[in-house]
């Protein structure tokens, strides 16, 4: 499996960004979702799709972010909008199968800063 994050970059605080992430290799119910490291911090939950189309949102982001599902192309969108200071961070891309056979993998991460 093999993750490609990208569409990251410096925005104003209230501005918007889109994340994608290309997906190879997934089996089928796989969960795609986005995580986030901000400086000093441990990486912590964003949002996630199974393969059914099953959305979740961390607390902090609902309402303000929409992850979308591509699953003919094996894409994973993240629509960022109002974005704030505490938005900064590198965000990942992770894809995660808990049936057998079980796998859990990582790209390498695209740098968001929120900054005016």
């Amino acid at each position: 499996v093999q993750l490609q994050a990208s569409g990251g970059g410096l925005v104003q605080p209230g501005g918007f960004l889109r994340l994608s992430c290309a997906a190879s290799g997934i089996l089928g119910a796989t969960t795609l979702g986005w995580y986030r490291q901000a400086p000093g911090r441990q990486r912590e939950f964003i949002a996630s799709v199974t393969s059914g189309g099953i959305t979740d949102y961390a607390g902090s982001v609902e309402g303000r972010f929409i992850v979308s599902r591509h699953n003919g192309k094996n894409t994973l969108d993240l629509q960022m909008n109002s974005l704030q200071p505490e938005d900064t961070g590198v965000y990942f891309c992770r894809a995660r199968r808990a049936v057998r056979p079980v796998y859990t993998a990582w790209g390498q991460g695209t740098l968001v800063t929120v900054s005016s």
